[in-house]
């Protein structure tokens, strides 16, 4: 039996001509089970983690500070490999039919954990002592506890078990889940096929190294997309209200710490089922399609958003009050819009290099992110509304690159498939594992 890849259209034809939806296989449906908590937990725990910030900052008791910034180094460590790990999974184990969406799902997820901490903190910051904030900050243990609780029923990633000569295992795993427990279902011989032909061929070059992300001039292609990715993922504006979401309530007059509570865990709820609506369209929106009309959108809202502010500044009337609360509420549907940080670099790199991308990703993400914590309470407290006016420009520089660095984008993947396919055509599937 010849094999077949995601680049060949007799896979594609495989995948189409499953109709039954994953709710109805009892093996996928308990491989979600375990799979979403697991790894999505990451960003449960990322999510809280940001949105705690935002309710703390209204607790008048928030001032010792010692173990809580302890905590928050510790946690800081630890997520950028959480967050790496939890992405493959995702990628690695998902269904073909959902394997976009989950990863979209992913980074969307995030929000699950802000409305849990800004229900928390909106319950909380009326209390005259340190339980104010020490409640909050204990009950950030909650979704690190459910990946811990539900990642033993997660199985090993079958690309990696292929790469450490663990063949038997991988298309066990694949079989299982993937075949309903059918050793001879044509997509998991079609899938297993795949695994074995591009790991093999990775083994068989030398050892790979830091140094192939830039081997290339198509890899160091795909180093600058992430890159582009990860940092604009984090300089969007969004770090403003992630974090800062009370300074920036108090720059148009909005100083009711309950208030500023309420809108915190409303824009969560919000941003959840925007985030998740945009990750169910993922699977039938072009990508070009859904990170321009994101960042187009972004850039119309911010600028009403900056407007409103300066208005507010000059007149401080309560309606321009309300029409930038309403910009922030407008500006995450398009934010949200194009979930696809995860899914794209999952997409762009091959499997030998699919950790090394993320720890790319991750480390652009990680350092704007950076500047987010430190550099915008500076400038919301130096100059008010003006610094809004830093994030229009650079959204608008976001557009003019992603107009170009988009196409570069789907020439890439269109390249890594068919590179596949090619390696895919010297590998003839056993008839038995």
């Amino acid at each position: 039996m010849s094999p077949t890849g995601a680049g060949n259209p007799k896979f594609i034809d495989l995948v189409k001509d499953d109709v039954t939806p994953w709710y109805q296989k009892p093996n996928l449906r308990r491989l979600y089970l375990f799979l979403v908590p697991a790894a999505m937990g990451v960003e449960w725990t990322s999510g809280f983690d940001g949105s705690i910030m935002n309710g703390l900052q209204a607790v008048d008791t928030w001032d010792s500070l010692g173990m809580f910034l302890a905590s928050r180094f510790v946690l800081g460590m630890g997520i950028p490999f959480a967050l790496s790990g939890g992405s493959q999974l995702i990628g690695e184990l998902a269904y073909h039919k959902e394997r976009a969406v989950l990863t979209s799902a992913f980074n969307v997820s995030w929000y699950i954990g802000g409305i849990v901490a800004a229900g928390v903190t909106l319950a909380t910051f009326q209390m005259p002592n340190d339980w104010a904030w020490r409640i909050p900050s204990a009950l950030q243990v909650l979704p690190s506890a459910f990946q811990l609780a539900f990642i033993w029923g997660v199985p090993e990633s079958p690309r990696w078990l292929v790469s450490q000569d663990r063949a038997k295992e991988a298309y066990d795993i694949l079989v299982k889940y993937h075949g309903e427990g059918d050793p001879d279902s044509p997509f998991v011989q079609a899938e297993y096929a795949e695994m074995i032909a591009t790991i093999q061929m990775d083994m068989e070059q030398k050892k790979r190294t830091w140094g192939e992300l830039i081997s290339t001039k198509a890899n160091i292609k795909r180093c600058a997309l992430v890159a582009f990715i990860g940092t604009f993922s984090q300089w969007s504006g969004n770090g403003l209200v992630s974090y800062y979401l009370t300074r920036v309530l108090e720059t148009v007059g909005i100083t009711s710490k309950t208030t500023q509570n309420k809108v915190n865990l409303g824009l969560n709820c919000w941003n959840l089922v925007t985030g998740f609506t945009a990750s169910y369209l993922v699977s039938i929106t072009p990508r070009r399609v859904m990170y321009l009309t994101s960042v187009t959108g972004m850039f119309v809202i911010f600028a009403a958003w900056t407007g409103a502010s300066a208005s507010y500044a000059n007149t401080h009337d309560s309606g321009a009050a309300a029409a930038v609360v309403a910009m922030i509420f407008l500006y995450y549907p398009f934010y949200n819009g194009a979930p696809l940080t995860y899914t794209y670099t999952i997409e762009l790199f091959p499997f030998s290099m699919r950790a090394k991308g993320t720890v790319v990703v991750q480390t652009f993400s990680r350092l704007a992110s950076f500047f987010n914590q430190f550099v915008n309470p500076i400038g919301l407290a130096n100059i008010g509304w003006k610094y809004y006016i830093v994030y229009t420009v650079w959204l608008a520089i976001e557009g003019v690159v992603f107009e170009g660095e988009d196409k570069a984008a789907e020439q890439t993947k269109r390249s890594t498939l068919h590179l596949e396919a090619i390696e895919m055509s010297a590998v003839t599937l056993p008839k038995k594992v």
